[in-house]
């Protein structure tokens, strides 16, 4: 089959990508950062953002499904919530029709909902409403704390580890997550895709494990043999320095949206989303193992991490 992702180059999207072509499909990577360039056979790269609908259509001609991926957790610019999420989903979803795509799936939040003060969590709902409205064959799925090589949780972990004395907590009061391993994650898409199941259906994914994040600060500190010193910090004062981290550094360590998600915890779907059939249930725990699996090399931020720094 012809696949085509779009926010190929991300995390998500970039081990679903190598998924697809391992298991002998085609792929068409759609992404600003796209190059000719890929490491993986059986690859088409496209590069384009969500705003030209016709270079979406024209880039998924031929293909069989559609995995839109692309979104961000800051707003930096041009690039805001409603331009990414909403009007780029639009777009997709225009393309989608246009080039005769027989199936769509989205990746959303866990807790994407409406009329709940976060702008993020708020346009990945108006997201979700595009698709299901779409009158395509769908699948939204809203994914709860995804880690895995080159994700935002394990790698900031791993480097504020490594550069900080002490680890802040969100809060005086501890919520709980569960990690969902990108193993795991991308098999469900995979599903959705090639083996055309979770049609018209809204799914909620969540790791196996549920956990408070000062757990998972330890276990990751115990695998890189460093020392977690944390404490509690009022929900505010993160928030500041997220706002911060937004505009110096290039990935910010933690971003305002992923402030307000830590608050609520990554547990329960908002609005209660259907559960996956128990064949495609996450079964992966938040072992050593799968620590060591996604962790990059050891090291701390630097200069290099800086927006001022980077070209």
């Amino acid at each position: 089959m012809r696949i085509a992702i779009t926010g190929g180059t991300g995390f998500v999207g970039g081990h679903l990508a190598v998924k697809l072509v391992r298991d002998g499909h085609e792929v068409v990577i759609v992404s600003r950062t796209a190059s000719g360039n890929r490491a993986w056979s059986a690859t088409k790269c496209v590069s384009a953002d969500l705003s030209d609908a016709a270079v979406l259509a024209e880039a998924f001609a031929g293909c069989d499904a559609v995995a839109h991926c692309a979104g961000i957790n800051r707003e930096i610019g041009r690039q805001t919530f409603a331009r990414v999420h909403i009007e780029g989903t639009k777009n997709v979803v225009w393309a989608a029709r246009q080039a005769r795509v027989k199936k769509i799936l989205f990746m959303s939040f866990l807790r994407a909902r409406l009329d709940c003060g976060s702008t993020y969590h708020e346009s990945k709902w108006a997201a979700e409403e595009i698709v299901r409205a779409s009158g395509l064959n769908y699948t939204v799925v809203k994914a709860g704390m995804v880690y895995g090589r080159g994700d935002h949780m394990l790698d900031h972990l791993s480097h504020a580890l490594h550069t900080f004395p002490f680890f802040a907590m969100v809060g005086f009061r501890e919520k709980s997550i569960q990690p969902l391993t990108i193993e795991d994650l991308v098999e469900v898409l995979s599903a959705s895709l090639i083996a055309r199941r979770l049609n018209h259906r809204t799914v909620a994914i969540t790791g196996p494990e549920e956990l408070y994040l000062s757990e998972a600060v330890r276990r990751v500190a115990r695998i890189t043999a460093r020392k977690a010193r944390m404490f509690p910090a009022p929900v505010w004062s993160h928030y500041l320095l997220a706002a911060f981290w937004e505009l110096t550094m290039k990935i910010p360590l933690a971003a305002r949206a992923q402030i307000r998600i830590l608050s609520e915890g990554v547990v329960e779907p908002a609005p209660a989303g259907e559960a996956l059939p128990a064949d495609l249930a996450p079964k992966l725990r938040f072992s050593d193992e799968q620590i060591r699996k996604g962790l990059p090399e050891p090291s701390p931020f630097t200069s290099r991490d800086l927006r001022c720094c980077y070209a």
